[in-house]
């Protein structure tokens, strides 16, 4: 699942940006951690929060069978 978040996240960033995906697990959710610089936080998040909103829903969407996950997007 970190996989398709990085590569969703790297689509919406310019090529130069950094940015970092890590996962942990907290008893039964595993959650995925999306860490941005401040210029790039508003191209993840998007206007109203509409393409964070559609990450967290293909996450979950393609994670029906293998746990639950939560995707956090943190300003770096």
């Amino acid at each position: 699942m970190e996989e398709l978040v990085k590569y969703i996240v790297s689509h919406l960033l310019d090529e130069s940006s950094d940015f970092e995906v890590t996962s942990n697990v907290e008893g039964d959710i595993t959650v995925i951690n999306v860490i941005v610089g401040a210029g790039d936080i508003g191209k993840v998040i998007g206007k109203q929060g509409r393409i964070a909103k559609a990450i967290r829903m293909l996450v979950k969407a393609s994670s029906k069978d293998s746990g639950k996950y939560a995707v956090d997007i943190i300003e770096r």
